[in-house]
């Protein structure tokens, strides 16, 4: 039977538990540093690819109007 490192002043709720603010160790663990990658700028903006495809649909479906009505 193995001997667990506690004192009789541990709480038993905290009794082989990672202190608060301490990541334990883990292999994958998340808690190291990584380097931000730049913003993309307006080609990671879906807004500006939505109007893009608004704005072409509107183009091709303005040409079929236009030949229904005769002016092409």
């Amino acid at each position: 039977m193995a001997i667990s490192p506690t004192t009789p002043t541990t709480p038993p709720l905290r009794r082989g538990l990672t202190p608060p603010g301490e990541t334990p160790p883990a292999e994958g663990s998340t808690s190291e540093a990584h380097v931000e990658r730049a913003d993309g700028g307006v080609w990671e903006h879906p807004a500006f690819w939505a109007a893009v495809v608004l704005f072409g649909s509107l183009v091709v479906a303005g040409y079929f109007i236009a030949r229904v009505f005769g002016f092409t």
